[in-house]
């Protein structure tokens, strides 16, 4: 008796000891995938998002996105890469959701960051729940390092997307645009968080800088070929604006104020 709870207490022990696998993660979100391949080893990942293999889309070099297999989230692709895991943003399909419940396998969602500092949390939890928490600390410093606010003058901006959506006061976006030596006139127009400025308005009080996401696409977009715009070049600068780099927390922040540094180095401090 006493040798079989000897042996049950050596094998409690060993069980004890024996290390945990890291789980096997499924993202179906780009802007997580972005974190992902940071700080978690590749042999974790068993899928990525789709326009993480973009060029237009994604935040990670092609190089190594194209390493990994990339689904479209629906439930089917995500349940055949057998996860332990899943990740992804606040918006998923409900039969995804309702597929991985009935499964048992873990969904993590992450909302889209409003701030650098909530951009640095979502790093740090991101990595503690591939279970690698000590490589969250390069990132997030290179982040915090690359957002350091200017200390230059504030030249007036806006954000022109397709339609004229605008981000105002309380989006990452907005807050980017700030470190980086620049003005939002969104509340200048009374512009909500996220709103759509008539070009009326644009025309009748313009900023001194335009950041286009569909100049940067096609090299041109609607406001900028509009002649009552063209007659204010004089007034305005037009500079391109990648789309990714609006859409994303995390890592892209850093590309996204070395764009924002480069536009601003072309006026007077």
């Amino acid at each position: 008796m006493i040798r079989l709870l000897a042996l049950s207490l050596a094998a409690a022990l060993l069980t004890s000891a024996a290390p945990v696998r890291p789980p096997r993660i499924v993202s179906i979100n780009p802007c997580i995938d972005a974190v992902l391949v940071r700080v978690a080893d590749p042999a974790q990942i068993a899928g990525i998002s789709h326009y993480s293999q973009d060029p237009r889309a994604t935040s990670i070099p092609l190089g190594i996105a194209n390493r990994f297999h990339a689904t479209s989230g629906t439930a089917e692709e995500v349940v055949a890469l057998r996860p332990d895991m899943v990740l992804t943003g606040p918006h998923t399909e409900p039969a995804t959701v309702a597929a991985l419940k009935r499964l048992h396998i873990t969904l993590v969602q992450y909302k889209v960051p409003e701030s650098v500092a909530e951009s640095i949390t979502q790093v740090r939890d991101i990595a503690a729940a591939v279970r690698h928490p000590e490589r969250s600390a390069a990132l997030a410093a290179r982040i915090a390092a690359a957002a350091t606010p200017s200390r230059a003058t504030p030249v007036s901006a806006l954000i022109w997307q397709s339609g004229g959506l605008v981000p105002g006061s309380g989006t990452l976006p907005d807050e980017l645009l700030r470190r980086g030596g620049f003005r939002n006139m969104s509340a200048a127009y009374g512009l909500k968080k996220w709103d759509v400025l008539p070009l009326e308005y644009l025309i009748a009080k313009p900023p001194r800088v335009l950041l286009s996401t569909a100049a940067a696409e096609t090299g041109e977009d609607r406001v900028t070929s509009h002649p009552a715009v063209r007659r204010l070049a004089q007034h305005i600068a037009v500079a391109p604006y990648p789309i990714r780099l609006m859409n994303c927390g995390g890592p892209t922040i850093i590309d996204a104020m070395a764009r924002l540094r480069q536009v601003r180095s072309g006026f007077a401090a």
